[in-house]
């Protein structure tokens, strides 16, 4: 089953400072100016805030299901998925991790301490 916008925004909505926009036909999910979820436009893929010195590592793990962003955007802490190789909890995982590299850390402390 393939996660979905609405799946996604479930969750993000909850994340405090999170905002929702779409730009250039792709919905993004923000905190200030910084993008920390993306879709694409047909919404197979998703792009999310990740270290880039671990990239290499999460993509070899499992090249099925992650990428390396293009090359104009491997300057960017990025990696993409396929919405449809993703499982609910691993996506809650990857989305609340890519939240957290964007908020201050008394924000994600304060939230993540009610998971």
């Amino acid at each position: 089953m393939m996660i979905t916008v609405e799946q996604v925004r479930a969750l993000a909505m909850t994340l405090p400072r999170t905002t929702e926009h779409l730009i250039r036909d792709r919905v993004k999910f923000r905190v200030g100016s910084i993008v920390y979820v993306a879709f694409s436009r047909d919404e197979t893929g998703m792009g999310f805030a990740f270290p880039k010195e671990e990239r290499a590592a999460l993509v070899a793990s499992e090249p099925g299901k992650f990428h390396l962003p293009r090359e104009s955007e491997m300057r960017f802490n990025w990696v993409e998925c396929r919405t449809a190789a993703l499982d609910e909890p691993e996506m809650r995982e990857l989305v609340i991790d890519a939240w957290r590299m964007v908020v201050p850390k008394k924000v994600a402390a304060a939230r993540l301490g009610d998971l």
